[in-house]
């Protein structure tokens, strides 16, 4: 029995995705979490094989998720199912020992064959998207990645500078490191392109 979590915050989407994977003989939903904290804590309580999570979420994105398990050597497969076509989001995702990356338009019955393939030590990525992701190479660190999300978000550099406990000053490095690695005249502009190229 292949034990699996679910991480997405759409609720219709979450509940499609356990009812879906629900039918399958061999596959075990435990439970579903509607935001990556609470995906987070209901890993290390229900100690699933695989998590199934989105990139996009509240409190911690799927990625980030991913790095944790990764960081805490937890025995935990990810695989990631979302919108994003992007190969910045897949070479992130492969980066952080992500096992399994599909797009939420693709055949229903290929989410199940993944889990079980992934189950089984191997990997399922959309094979169009590994070809791209071999492109070109995100420059960003994670704290220029960081601040220029919150940037994106409408926040100031004081407020950024709060919510990741570090200074005005060292922020607004971050920003003008963004913005000259990308090439461009401002911190939206890098945030525009950054999210277009699939490294934020």
């Amino acid at each position: 029995m292949i034990r699996v979590l679910l991480a997405e915050d759409q609720a219709m989407l979450r509940g499609a995705l356990s009812a879906l994977l629900g039918m399958e003989d061999d596959i075990e939903v435990l439970g579903a979490a509607a935001d990556g904290e609470a995906a987070w804590r209901e890993l290390q309580r229900l100690k699933p094989d695989l998590l199934v999570t989105d990139i996009e979420m509240p409190g911690l994105t799927g990625l980030e998720l991913a790095q944790r398990i990764q960081r805490h050597a937890l025995p935990i497969k990810v695989v990631i199912v979302t919108t994003f076509a992007r190969g910045g989001f897949l070479r992130r995702a492969l980066d952080a020992g992500v096992c399994g990356y599909l797009l939420k338009d693709a055949p229903a019955e290929d989410l199940a064959e993944a889990l079980r393939k992934v189950h089984r030590g191997g990997r399922a990525i959309d094979p169009n998207l590994a070809l791209e992701a071999w492109g070109e190479a995100d420059p960003l660190n994670d704290r220029e990645r960081q601040a220029l999300r919150l940037a994106g978000e409408g926040m100031s550099a004081g407020e950024i500078a709060a919510k990741l406990n570090l200074s005005q000053g060292t922020v607004r490095n971050y920003l003008s490191e963004a913005i000259g690695k990308l090439g461009v005249g401002n911190r939206i502009e890098a945030y525009r392109l950054a999210r277009q190229k699939g490294w934020l």
